[in-house]
């Protein structure tokens, strides 16, 4: 079943490279692979047996000379491949109607980067982890180049590019570091592995900066706002939804997994960066006037909330956390699709001063921007509201004083969330703003599929929850006096 997951996409760019001037069609195939790709995806999650922590559906391909190739699920990353598959057509629909030139190719790229980012959660094997989470580098540098918008388009491209490629080099290194001492980078084989804490904290230095840069942590934040603020639509969606989970998944996998003295070790340091980023980016937020920067800057203080909760050392916290990546997921590509793409196509506008009044021709639109504004904020019955407050009481006891600096960024979310959606909405009309059309039937549904997911797992957490408790315990670290040196 793996194996569909991986080729579906590939097959689907295929048949695209053999069709010719047909948009429609080229769409159609492209949106019916996604589809199938998530219809797997759910077929595996619901034969997944939660009730044990080993992988499952693990595939080999050992037909290479050069590399054997592993793959397989657990109960973390089986989530996050759904997360990915789901996204995928949300993303292809968004720019449905709006791309004409090179459209072939804007398709065949979004079916490939859903590949390999499928490759990346699934990949048994360490330097397969590194191979696939770099992979999605060039592809995403295409699209906003070709694709983009804005004069600087090519420069957020760059930036985005070297910024995510100079941070993974020390992963690299620490990867080629494990493999030299215990000749093999096989995930279940450097578990049963002690290494000695000297050591781990070198190794656990270098897989740190490239993940923190890929978060986006600070000081390694700026790429985003830019590569967000010049990206098309879909790759916007693609990159809060899915790239960023890059490395969450990575955080669980690696770090914790692996290196759990380490990670306890620099544990007031991570908690020092998070709640830096979280007040930084708050506040950037809350004077930015670009609406897709905006939502961008709120990402990041979403994400630092994420990484909390992850090395909170608990169960809550880092099911929080994990609860808190999926609603990002959901609630960040539809207030991407509000702003970026409902708005933007029809007053070729960001700049929040520009528009005013949107109630006035758009209320159907502007309630369901009014529910995804108060789900980022992390209203209860909201899925954000579940993470957060799981994360933060999972930090609470390791750490009360973090947990309540955490705890900030909730009331700072409130502060640019409502004030973007008062500004845009009510008021009275802006001048020079003809009437507007409201939400068609594509972006309805659109923004309902994410509407869905986010209150209906708000409200029953325990389908997810159920299936994390048995993987979620085995990461959970005891804090050791002494680590028999094996390196």
């Amino acid at each position: 079943m793996i194996t569909l997951l991986l080729l579906i996409p590939i097959i689907g760019s295929m048949f695209l490279l053999l069709i010719n001037e047909d948009e429609l069609k080229m769409k159609q195939i492209a949106l019916t692979t996604s589809l199938i790709n998530l219809f797997i995806s759910l077929f595996i999650w619901y034969q997944f047996d939660s009730n044990i922590t080993q992988y499952q559906f693990v595939s080999d391909f050992s037909y290479l000379n050069l590399y054997h190739l592993n793959f397989g699920v657990d109960s973390i990353s089986i989530y996050f491949v759904l997360l990915t598959t789901f996204v995928t057509p949300i993303a292809l629909l968004s720019n449905y109607t709006t791309i004409t030139n090179n459209l072939k190719f804007f398709l065949i790229s979004f079916l490939i980067l859903e590949s390999l980012q499928i490759c990346a959660f699934v990949s048994l094997d360490l330097l397969l982890f590194y191979i696939f989470f770099e992979s999605v580098l060039p592809v995403l540098f295409i699209i906003i180049v070709i694709f983009g918008h804005g004069k600087d388009k090519f420069r957020s491209a760059l930036l985005f590019f070297l910024y995510t490629l100079a941070g993974s080099l020390p992963m690299l290194l620490s990867i080629l570091t494990i493999y030299s001492y215990i000749g093999s980078t096989d995930f279940q084989l450097i578990s049963l592995y002690d290494i000695s804490l000297d050591y781990q904290k070198v190794l656990w230095l270098g897989f740190f900066v490239a993940l923190a840069v890929k978060t986006p942590l600070y000081p390694f934040i700026i790429w985003l706002p830019k590569a967000h603020a010049d990206s098309v639509l879909a790759g916007s969606i693609i990159l809060a939804a899915t790239i960023l989970k890059l490395a969450t998944y990575g955080f669980l996998r690696v770090l914790i997994n692996f290196l759990p003295d380490a990670t306890h070790y620099f544990s007031p340091l991570v908690q020092t960066i998070c709640i830096i980023s979280i007040i930084y980016s708050s506040f950037s937020t809350i004077v930015q006037q670009d609406t897709k920067r905006l939502i961008a800057y709120s990402s990041i203080a979403h994400m630092a909330v994420v990484v909390l909760g992850l090395f909170s050392n608990t169960i809550q916290g880092i099911e929080g956390a994990i609860l808190l990546s999926i609603a990002h997921g959901f609630v960040s590509p539809a207030l991407f699709i509000c702003v970026g793409g409902i708005l933007y196509d029809r007053t070729h506008t960001r700049i929040i001063q520009n528009m005013r009044g949107l109630v006035v021709y758009m209320p159907v639109f502007t309630v369901l921007f009014c529910i995804f504004t108060l789900a980022n904020t992390g209203i209860p019955l909201s899925l954000n509201w579940l993470g957060e407050i799981m994360s933060l009481m999972g930090i609470w006891n390791e750490s009360p004083l973090t947990a309540v600096l955490g705890a900030s960024g909730i009331v700072l979310s409130a502060v640019y969330s409502l004030f973007l959606y008062n500004r845009l909405s009510y008021g009275s009309y802006h001048p020079s703003l003809q009437p507007l059309k409201d939400i068609d039937r594509r972006e309805f549904f659109l923004l309902l599929s994410l509407l869905i997911p986010t209150f209906l797992l708000g409200i029953f957490p325990n389908v997810i929850l159920d299936t994390l408790h048995m993987s979620v315990a085995s990461l959970l670290y005891e804090v050791p006096s002494y680590v028999p040196t094996i390196l």
